[in-house]
């Protein structure tokens, strides 16, 4: 991990931790309405994509494209959104959000709309474990062609 790397205390409480990257925490929103993924580059101080290494950009692009993919490939969405915005949050954060056009939101932002509904049951915990065994595939085929 990297040395002063502390996760925003906001990003903390609206996600559940699913898995660390090479170079980001993988994260799960809380809200059942989107499938919604956030990493949050390793980085101590980390605000912005243009003030990372190259070697960082890199990477921060192709596990943001890795996350993409598990999204797409275990929702089927009509769009992936993919966006750093930072204005609440400033630690540097990439969210990556399967999106259809049946969704709440659509087909405007799904932030800064008040749309969120807790998942229910063991819904969180199944749907979580589902992600960890993919991102975890989609990583492993990164690191092979390192």
């Amino acid at each position: 991990m990297e040395t002063g790397f502390d996760l925003d205390a906001r990003l903390a409480t609206d996600t559940v931790a699913l898995c660390d990257w090479p170079l980001c925490r993988v994260l799960l929103m809380r809200n059942r309405l989107f499938p919604w993924l956030i990493l949050v580059p390793r980085r101590a101080g980390a605000v912005e994509i243009h003030r990372l290494t190259a070697a960082d950009q890199v990477l921060l692009t192709r596990e943001t494209s890795a996350a993409a993919r598990v999204l797409e490939s275990l929702f089927q969405p009509d769009k992936i959104n993919i966006g750093a915005l930072g204005n609440v949050v400033s630690q540097l954060h990439m969210h990556v959000i399967a999106r259809r056009r049946d969704d709440p939101a659509w087909p405007g932002p799904v932030w800064g709309r008040g749309l969120s509904a807790a998942y229910g049951g063991d819904e969180l915990a199944s749907l979580a474990d589902q992600l960890r065994d993919l991102l975890n595939n989609e990583i492993t085929a990164i690191r092979e062609t390192r």
